[in-house]
């Protein structure tokens, strides 16, 4: 696929430039592009640990740690599609939840309309929703969820609209098939099941992590290209589905979650699905001054990059031989 955009400051001195997502070119227009890469600097969903507003400008800055080629896929998404950074959703009443949330669908709206796939970056968990309002109008979605928690309860502190319900919402909105989610690595002592009731009672599959340990990587890949078929397909990272040791720096740390490697192995299991998008959320930099969190959050995003770009693709490639 040709592309005309200008990756140059990809191969500068990484230290250099103006911190993008990849070092890729700051684009506003969605037209220009394939892909977008997106920050949502927003923590207000979150009831526990805040600090994931500061998550998309750290990821920016570990993000220059990724090259182009992939070294096990050797896909170079930077070849197969236009990618750039969009920047951040702007947030005039940052405070407001629900009219945050709003102006995030606003912006993602934009990017559908485009005919463009959005790539994340959080700010908390709460941010799927409103992007999931924008990008699933036409039909309700499959979702690939990695996370430590089922994010299916009704209410938290008195809210509908938290980092630990966006999920339950979707369902009810009638934006996810809950038939065709899968949520892996869940764990973690609750004050009530009702989350995960939620989850198993709507048709979801929930991989506990001890059931997770069990399958191993290849196994749970399977299982997740069965459920969620050929239909459209939204990804969801949150970091805190690794253990503590590998992303301390997140809003709701749980003991006992997967290895980095194991992440990266489960995310390249998504290749040939019909992807449509994806976050990477839950990073909180002040809780981690080492940089590693942010520096998996980067990562993390890379590997699903290079996925969608290959879908993205795949599809682009189709619709050009049907005309």
């Amino acid at each position: 696929m040709a592309n005309e955009l200008d990756y140059t400051s990809m191969s500068a001195p990484r230290y250099s430039g103006i911190p993008t997502f990849m070092r890729t070119p700051l684009i506003r227009d969605p037209s220009k592009l394939d892909i977008a890469l997106v920050g949502v600097p927003f923590d207000a969903g979150s009831e526990n640990r805040p600090g994931q507003r500061h998550g998309p400008r750290e990821i920016r800055n570990m993000s220059c740690m990724t090259r182009s080629v992939h070294h096990v896929t050797k896909i170079n998404p930077y070849e197969l599609c236009r990618i750039a950074d969009m920047g951040d959703v702007p947030f005039p009443q940052a405070f407001d939840l629900e009219r945050s949330h709003a102006d995030i669908t606003r912006f993602y709206d934009t990017i559908r309309e485009a005919r463009v796939a959005p790539l994340s970056a959080g700010g908390d968990h709460s941010i799927s929703l409103p992007i999931l309002r924008a990008i699933a109008v036409e039909e309700p979605v499959g979702m690939v969820h990695i996370d430590a928690h089922t994010d299916t309860c009704d209410e938290e502190l008195g809210s509908r609209f938290t980092h630990g319900t966006p999920f339950r919402r979707a369902v009810e909105e009638g934006l996810l098939d809950p038939k065709r989610v899968v949520q892996i690595g869940i764990r973690g002592a609750q004050n009530s099941d009702e989350g995960w009731a939620f989850s198993l009672d709507s048709g979801m599959r929930v991989i506990y992590m001890e059931e997770f340990s069990q399958l191993g990587v290849e196994a749970v890949i399977a299982e997740l290209r069965c459920r969620t078929g050929n239909g459209p397909t939204y990804v969801s990272f949150d970091v805190d589905s690794l253990d503590p040791a590998f992303a301390p720096g997140t809003g709701t740390p749980e003991i006992g979650g997967m290895t980095t490697i194991e992440a990266q192995r489960l995310l390249r299991g998504l290749r040939g699905l019909h992807l449509i998008g994806g976050d990477v959320v839950e990073v909180s930099p002040p809780f981690d001054l080492s940089g590693n969190t942010a520096l998996v959050g980067a990562t993390m995003m890379y590997e699903i990059l290079c996925v969608l770009a290959e879908a993205v693709a795949q599809r682009k490639q189709i619709a050009t031989r049907e005309t």
